[in-house]
């Protein structure tokens, strides 16, 4: 499928918690300087400027899901600034800063929503990037919604090892 490269990029994927609530899975969500210890494909993550969590605040990634633009086969990072985060709809906006994978003018949202369907709750990831050159828009997408499927599963288990602990 060809794709305007004038056209922005934008994708959302969508995961189930089940027996999670959202205000068990938010201060997870919320913690963006791990996101290393959420995400499996994510090797590091760690604070390089601020305090986690606050806007402002930016982390440095790096890890293997997408490749690096240079197709080195060396590591993927980015830079990625907090721009907002709201506690009241549990959620979070972030931009990246500066990476090796291509992306240009990338802003992200993540959310945690109600799941009317279970006693779980819903994390919601949404996208907007400039076309990639060398990437296609529904793999990308389809990384997200894998990656954001194994996500939960570590939440699920993160919490009830939390639970277990008390």
């Amino acid at each position: 499928m060809e794709h305007d490269m004038h056209q922005r990029w934008e994708g959302k994927v969508s995961a189930k918690l089940r027996n999670t609530t959202k205000e068990q899975a938010w201060p997870l969500v919320k913690d963006f300087f791990n996101l290393h210890k959420r995400f499996p494909s994510l090797a590091t993550c760690y604070g390089v400027h601020g305090s986690n969590g606050e806007p402002g605040c930016i982390r440095f990634c790096a890890g293997s899901s997408i490749p690096s633009s240079n197709g080195s086969g060396s590591v993927s990072w980015s830079k990625e600034r907090l721009v907002a985060v709201h506690d009241v709809d549990l959620s979070l906006k972030y931009e990246m800063v500066d990476n090796n994978i291509g992306f240009r003018s990338y802003e992200s949202t993540m959310r945690v929503l109600s799941d009317d369907d279970s006693n779980g709750c819903l994390l919601e990831w949404s996208f907007a990037v400039d076309p990639v050159k060398g990437l296609v828009l529904e793999d990308l997408v389809r990384k997200y919604h894998v990656g954001l499927q194994l996500m939960a599963l570590k939440m699920e288990d993160e919490i009830v090892s939390l639970a277990s602990a008390m």
